[in-house]
């Protein structure tokens, strides 16, 4: 802890003024955003956490720890989402700072279990209580209200192979967890001489189950391929403009042999029911490259199928038009498309870009066949959330489809970060995923969360044929979920629930009724009785 000369007691040493601890915490919370793309330095996410944790051990009180916790969350939050700042202005500030409260317990927890010199049994119960309670916090905040799994500390690993393996295992909460146990080993390992061993044992361990991961987890098995193209029209002033440019590069692609078209979302802006013009305009494109175009309409629909509103639907046109096959966009973003409990926050709108109108949700996920293949759609944002693409899967999808939008953003970290997700989705289902944007970034990444053929980036606009790898077999994500959640809420639970039974014993007893009380003694030291 800081310290400075109290000049009232010469001599005395007392606290440095908190500020200076406060103007630390945010930048050290910030600072493990730098892993995730656009500066994508993965390699730094094991040590990110270090000096945040450093600062919190270290503070007086566990409130001064639960408040650096708060302002370190505050940084993270901020950083990792600071692309929004343009378009929500100071109202990302005020999300950041409500978000960044869930990390405020996680504080108070690091100064308890490992300020001081913890010995060999606290530096075990922080090397698992730790990793648990940041997972905790990254469920919390991963409900689509409170703006869904953006930033999960596991994501910034989407590159590295030992860590995909992992995701094949756990999902990105395995991986989150693993490196959260990483920085906390490497702590005690540089301030508990009386726990160094447990340190290095946790370091070993996480190293263990990485390599073992690497060479023992299930590979999902070749079946081919699919011959995929991404139509990315670049940034264009319209929808109509939109759609011209879009039908220009599809037809660049004839004579190639495809299975199925993608454009990004939004790419149309006029329901096709109310449109026939534009669905035969697309059915001819599908005539004319000998494949299914699979689009994304984000217009108002009065068809009879669905309540009134704007959706955002994913629609596959055939040669002979729209096929039947739409499927309507279920977790829609905070703000940007709809507005939560908008008679209190509907003032959002008159300080920055949040929408005016919420658009309206869809009920049901759906598979598309097309090209002898089983498409699983889904819409932006909600290429983030695991258990979309997990239940997709588990449904019978051979191929993961996200189509996105992120010009709005389009010279911040957002697309890049984005793009990356589909890495994730792909390790953890060990299916294909196609991900197609308007503007760039566009990727594929194979069943193992490898890279597939050309990234296309925000600085123009291209149609590119991707032959996408097929697999069968599923992943023990697939199959169990997300188990290391429940793990690390039974660990918190074992963790708290100790914690209450200590205190239980060493309450002290109360007397029995009618026993004789103890002697009182007065100021001097000379006993008495109580009265009778």
């Amino acid at each position: 802890m800081d310290e400075a000369v109290d000049g009232r007691h010469p001599g005395r040493a007392v606290p440095a003024p908190q500020w200076r601890r406060s103007a630390l915490a945010l930048p050290a919370g910030a600072l493990p955003a730098l892993a995730f793309p656009a500066p994508a330095l993965w390699w730094l996410a094991p040590v990110a956490l270090v000096p945040w944790l450093l600062l919190l051990r270290g503070a007086a009180t566990g409130r001064r720890a639960a408040r650096d916790g708060w302002l370190g969350g505050l940084g993270f939050m901020l950083a990792v989402h600071h692309w929004l700042l343009p378009s929500l202005h100071v109202f990302t500030v005020v999300l950041a700072g409500l978000l960044g409260l869930l990390w405020a317990p996680w504080g108070w927890w690091v100064r308890r279990l490992l300020g001081g010199r913890p010995g060999p049994g606290r530096a075990g119960v922080a090397l698992l209580v730790l990793p648990s309670a940041w997972l905790a916090i990254e469920v919390v905040r991963s409900w689509q209200g409170l703006g869904g799994p953006w930033g999960l500390l596991g994501a910034s690993q989407w590159q590295v192979d030992p860590a995909l393996r992992l995701a094949s295992l756990g999902g990105v909460w395995l991986v989150s967890l693993c490196v959260v146990a990483v920085n906390t080993a490497l702590v005690l390992l540089l301030t508990a001489p009386g726990a160094r061993l447990t340190g290095a044992v946790g370091l070993t361990t996480v190293a263990v189950g990485a390599a073992t991961a690497w060479a023992w987890a299930p590979v999902p098995r070749s079946a081919g391929t699919a011959r995929i193209a991404v139509v990315q029209p670049g940034v264009v002033d319209g929808p109509e403009a939109r759609f011209a440019r879009g039908e220009l590069l599809t037809r660049s692609l004839v004579g190639r042999p495809i299975d199925l078209v993608v454009w990004g979302e939004s790419s149309v802006g006029r329901d096709l029911a109310d449109r026939p013009d534009l669905a035969e305009r697309l059915a001819a494109l599908s005539r004319e490259v000998g494949a299914d175009v699979l689009v994304n309409v984000d217009a108002r629909s009065t068809g009879p199928d669905a309540p009134p509103g704007i959706y955002k639907s994913s629609v596959l046109v055939g040669p002979h038009g729209p096929t039947g096959d739409r499927y309507a966009k279920m977790r829609l973003v905070p703000f940007g498309e709809y507005v939560p409990a908008r008679s209190l926050l509907g003032w959002a709108t008159s300080v920055g870009r949040a929408a005016d109108e919420d658009r309206r949700r869809g009920t049901r996920q759906v598979l598309m066949d097309t090209g002898g293949v089983r498409v699983g759609p889904l819409v932006c944002f909600e290429s983030a959330f695991p258990d979309l693409s997990r239940r997709l899967v588990e449904r019978g999808a051979g191929v993961l489809v996200a189509q996105s939008a992120t010009s709005t953003f389009q010279d911040g970290w957002a697309p890049a970060q984005h793009a990356s997700l589909a890495a994730l989705r792909a390790a953890e289902t060990g299916r294909s995923v196609v991900h197609a944007t308007l503007t760039g970034i566009s990727a594929v990444h194979g069943p193992a969360g490898e890279p597939v053929g050309p990234r296309l980036g925000t600085r123009g606009a291209a149609a590119q044929v991707y032959r996408v790898p097929l697999a069968t077999g599923t992943t023990a994500y697939v199959r169990f979920g997300a188990w290391p959640v429940g793990a690390a809420l039974l660990v918190l639970g074992a963790y708290a629930g100790t914690g209450a039974v200590r205190r239980i014993r060493r309450r002290p007893a109360r007397p029995a009724p009618g026993s004789p009380a103890p002697p009182a003694r007065r100021a001097h030291g000379w006993p008495t009785r109580p009265a009778r």
